[in-house]
């Protein structure tokens, strides 16, 4: 189905190849899995496949990438919308109609297919991916989950024979991930569509995969079952990092594989008392309080009177369905969103009442899009307009970002940065306020394994200084590794409030893969290697 023959690539002005004689052969009915840090060259090698790349990105390509016996270099990327559909990491940013039926239709039209045609394939693709009910649905009003099904139907209804997918897990819940890799399957299985998917979250989508590529970043790939290329990786899901500790073989690809493998795992656990794991301290006066917050848009209520406090040096994390309210929720807490009721107090003052440079020296917030806060050119100007804003001392900025991210280029174009690199510069950027209170929107989406590392470190030292962190997001393994506390969130209001292992071990849908496996006391695969390390005296 798909050919890769001695496939070099370049970008323009950058001397080392992103792809380096890369020769693979992807067959028809195959659920690829393509992984790698940020910036190896997996959305380059991606983009190959539909003809983007060269053609949109420029750069120069030697060797020959052909789809269904049709090479990309010799036809322009419209020419392929019949053989390959492409789904962005974004749906909402890709929808160009309005409701759900129209943007099924959408692709056809511009296909030129028949009115009759194009109805059935309509009424199969809701059929298909269960979203029949949601036909006349505006799609700004769906759930991600919803979203991203409708996102993946609008390029079915084309009857591609290759399905291309960028992230489709990333600003997901759990369920919702389950949700769309399960679709992903049944369209693999029932339809023979062959699937790429790049996606940082591997513990969701291995268990689903026939096939892994991993891009480690020098022009190579590896390739083969995901046990196999999953033993040479230097980053892994959870669980097979457990594997690797506990020195099975093979290799579990799934908690059903670990669950019958762990035995004498659990055993040797036993005698030692589980992690223990920081509790949200009540001891002190919070930074901020808050209580009976509402927020609503028109007559939808996102916020129903949810109060918290958030106290100097612990980390909260608020998880959620999407459409819970998670967002709302930050943005009142911060001053600069909608709240139409309840009290907010932070340095004994209501953020929503001051100006907003005064507001972001009290609350600090980094949105899920942290980009759409940069705007000049270079990293060192972006710095030098947060220390004028802030009113802080000239450097003040760049010192915050030497020490979240050392390394950085000054000269460097900040939408040229990895996502991570471009994290740290946006939370430099917040912090130059020197706000007591840091509120985190989805900050690892986009993030691979090594990225979330130094992010969780990133916290760890806000924390450590005495400032309040909340990170709201949808990543599981994440929040077990930083948070303190764990809220939970539904329809806008609070259903779940506890220490993380409480709440994380005791829920099936936020469970981490390691205390699906061992337990709910055991969250990482740290908490397990802590356990089997011998104290020293």
């Amino acid at each position: 189905m798909i050919e890769l023959d001695h496939l070099t690539f370049r970008y323009d002005g950058h001397g080392e190849p992103v792809l380096a004689d890369v020769t693979l052969t992807i067959g028809e009915g195959e659920l690829v899995l393509v992984a790698g840090r940020t910036g190896s060259g997996k959305s380059t090698l991606l983009g190959t496949i539909n003809g983007l790349v060269p053609h949109f990105t420029g750069g120069h390509l030697d060797g020959v990438v052909s789809v269904d016996g049709v090479a990309t270099h010799a036809r322009p990327p419209r020419e392929f919308a019949h053989l390959v559909g492409v789904v962005g990491q974004d749906p909402l940013a890709g929808f160009v109609t309005d409701t759900v039926e129209d943007e099924l239709a959408y692709g056809m039209e511009q296909l030129g297919i028949a009115p009759q045609v194009m109805r059935r394939r309509v009424e199969e693709t809701l059929d298909l991916l269960g979203i029949a009910d949601l036909r006349r649905r505006a799609l700004r009003s769906l759930s991600g989950g919803q979203q991203q099904r409708v996102a993946i139907g609008s390029v079915l209804t084309m009857h591609p024979k290759v399905l291309v997918l960028d992230e489709p897990t990333s600003a997901l819940d759990p369920i919702a991930a389950e949700e769309v890799l399960a679709t992903l399957a049944r369209l693999v299985q029932d339809l023979g569509t062959t699937v790429l998917m790049a996606e940082h979250r591997m513990e969701r989508v291995v268990p689903f995969a026939d096939r892994m590529i991993y891009v480690p970043g020098d022009g190579t790939v590896l390739d083969g079952t995901p046990g196999e290329v999953l033993r040479r990786t230097p980053i892994a899901p959870p669980i097979v990092q457990l594997g690797r500790l506990a020195g099975w073989d093979p290799l579990p690809m799934s908690v059903r594989d670990a669950r019958r493998a762990s035995a004498p795992l659990k055993a040797g656990l036993e005698p030692a008392p589980p992690p223990r794991r920081a509790s949200a301290g009540t001891a002190g006066e919070p930074l901020l309080t808050s209580s009976g917050v509402v927020v609503r848009y028109g007559t939808a209520v996102a916020v129903r009177g949810v109060g918290l406090d958030l106290h100097a040096g612990k980390v909260l994390a608020v998880m959620g369905r999407n459409g819970s309210g998670k967002s709302s929720l930050l943005w009142a807490l911060q001053g600069s969103g909608p709240r139409q009721g309840g009290v907010v107090r932070t340095g004994g003052t209501d953020p929503k009442d001051l100006p907003g440079a005064k507001a972001r020296s009290l609350v600090g917030l980094v949105p899920q899009t942290a980009g759409d806060l940069l705007y000049l050119t270079t990293v060192a100007g972006e710095c030098a307009a947060a220390d004028r804003e802030s009113g802080a001392a000239p450097g003040t900025c760049e010192t915050l970002l030497a020490k979240l991210a050392p390394g950085i280029p000054r000269d460097r174009h900040p939408r040229d940065l990895s996502e991570g690199q471009r994290l740290a510069l946006v939370l430099a950027v917040q912090l130059s306020a020197a706000p007591r209170v840091m509120l985190l929107d989805e900050p690892t989406r986009g993030l691979d394994y090594t990225a979330k590392a130094a992010l969780a470190g990133m916290i760890a030292m806000l924390a450590g200084e005495g400032r309040a962190v909340v990170v709201a997001t949808h990543d599981v393994e994440f929040v077990a590794s930083v948070a303190d506390r764990v809220v939970v969130m539904a329809e806008g209001e609070v259903v779940s409030d506890g220490p993380t292992a409480e709440v994380l071990g005791g829920s099936p849908a936020f469970a981490t893969q390691v205390a699906k496996i061992l337990g709910g006391h055991w969250l990482t695969v740290e908490d397990v290697a802590a356990a089997l390390t011998p104290a020293v005296p």
